[in-house]
C-alpha cells in the first residue's frame, strides 16, 4: 500500500479536463475556478487543444490509461516522455477501445487512428495539447490543490502510523468502506479490482469529484486517484492580513510589498517614508533571506522580488514554480 508522494500534474490535467468541459453540469466547487479557466483558454486561443483533448478524455467514462503513467510523479516533463514512450500494442488496444465507445466523434477516429498507429505528428500534437492545458488552467490552481493533498497525505501517515493498512484503509472516508478483506467503494459501474498481491497505489487528487477513478486495465499496477477532502478549501485560498507583517515584523513586511514593483533604494524609502539607510537596511535582510534580489546598476541599486518573496507575499505558489 502506497500513497503517492505528491501531486501527480497528469491526473490533475487529465481529472481537471473533464470538470472545465463539465459546463453547468460540473461540480460547484469549482465554478470559480471554471470560469477563470475558461478564460484563461480563451485568451491563449486553446480552443483546438480542448477539443482535441476532449476526444482521448470525455467528460465520463472510458479514458486511456497511458494518460496517467506513474513517471508524472516526477513532474509534467517526464510524465509526457512516458506518453511518448508508451509501446504501440498498448495504444493500439486503449485507443482502439476508446474509439469504439459512443463518446467519440465519428470525424475524430482517423486523428486516433494516426495515434494508435505511432504517428509522431499526432502523439506531438497530444503531448503538446496536454502540456498546454496544463500550463494554463492546472497550474494557477496548483498551490491550493497542494495545500489540499499535503495536508490528505498527512492524515493518511497519521491514519497508518496508528491503525496500520487497515486504519489506513478505514480513513478514506465516506466514497470507501473497509469491509475486511475488501475496499468497497462507490464507483459508476460494478467492478472488482483483485490486487494479486501487486499493492495499490493511493493518488489524492484535488480535481477528482465525489467518487475514486482506477485504471481500466486490470493487468497494471493496481492505481486509484481519490478526492481529497475539501472541508479546508476555504482556509487554503484566504490568507490572514496580519499573518505576514506577525512573521516578518511590520517594516519589512510592507518592504516586501512595495517591492511588487522594482524600485531603487531611494525610491524605496519613499514609498516606505522611511530614510533611505533604513530602507537599505530591511532591503538588506530580505536579499539574505531570499525574498529580494538586488543588483548593481551604475551607482543605484535595483530591488525586486524573488519567486519566493513573490509567493510568500500572496500566500500562492507561482505557476512557475509548480511541477513541470
Amino acid at each position: 500500500m502506497q500513497v503517492a508522494a505528491g501531486q501527480d500534474p497528469l491526473w490533475e490535467t487529465t481529472l481537471g479536463l473533464q470538470q472545465l468541459t463539465a459546463g453547468p453540469r460540473g461540480a460547484a466547487a469549482f465554478r470559480t475556478w471554471r470560469r477563470q479557466a475558461n478564460t484563461a483558454v480563451e485568451e491563449r486561443h486553446l480552443g483546438r487543444e480542448v477539443r482535441l483533448l476532449r476526444t482521448v478524455v470525455p467528460n465520463s467514462g472510458y479514458y486511456p490509461d497511458f494518460l496517467t503513467p506513474p513517471e508524472a510523479l516526477d513532474g509534467l516533463a517526464a510524465g509526457l516522455d512516458a506518453i511518448r514512450g508508451t509501446p504501440s500494442e498498448r495504444l493500439r488496444g486503449e485507443l482502439g477501445r476508446l474509439a469504439a465507445g459512443p463518446a467519440v466523434r465519428r470525424s475524430a477516429r482517423s486523428w486516433l487512428r494516426s495515434l494508435a498507429d505511432g504517428d509522431r505528428e499526432s502523439m506531438a500534437e497530444l503531448t503538446g495539447a496536454l502540456r498546454a492545458v496544463h500550463q494554463a488552467v492546472i497550474a494557477p490552481e496548483w498551490s491550493r490543490a497542494e495545500v489540499l493533498v499535503e495536508v490528505d497525505r498527512a492524515r493518511r501517515a497519521r491514519a497508518l502510523r496508528d491503525g496500520g493498512v487497515p486504519g489506513l484503509l478505514a480513513s478514506l472516508g465516506p466514497a470507501f468502506r473497509w469491509e475486511p478483506p475488501v475496499l468497497c467503494m462507490d464507483y459508476p459501474v460494478d467492478r472488482d479490482l483483485w490486487l494479486a498481491g501487486r499493492g495499490l497505489r493511493l493518488v489524492p487528487s484535488y480535481f477528482c469529484w465525489r467518487t475514486p477513478i482506477a485504471l481500466a486495465d486490470p493487468g497494471l499496477q493496481p492505481v486509484l486517484a481519490y478526492p481529497v477532502d475539501r472541508d479546508t478549501r476555504t482556509s487554503a485560498q484566504q490568507a490572514d492580513p496580519q499573518a505576514l507583517p506577525a512573521l516578518l515584523g511590520r517594516t519589512r513586511a510592507r518592504t516586501l510589498a512595495a517591492l511588487r514593483e522594482a524600485a531603487t533604494t531611494g525610491e524605496l524609502a519613499r514609498r516606505l517614508r522611511v530614510s533611505p539607510a533604513s530602507a537599505s537596511q530591511h532591503v538588506h535582510v530580505l536579499t539574505a533571506a531570499h525574498l529580494v534580489h538586488s543588483q548593481r546598476l551604475g551607482n543605484q541599486v535595483l530591488h525586486s522580488l524573488t519567486p519566493l518573496g513573490a509567493a510568500l507575499l500572496t500566500g500562492r505558489q507561482p505557476a512557475s514554480l509548480a511541477r513541470s
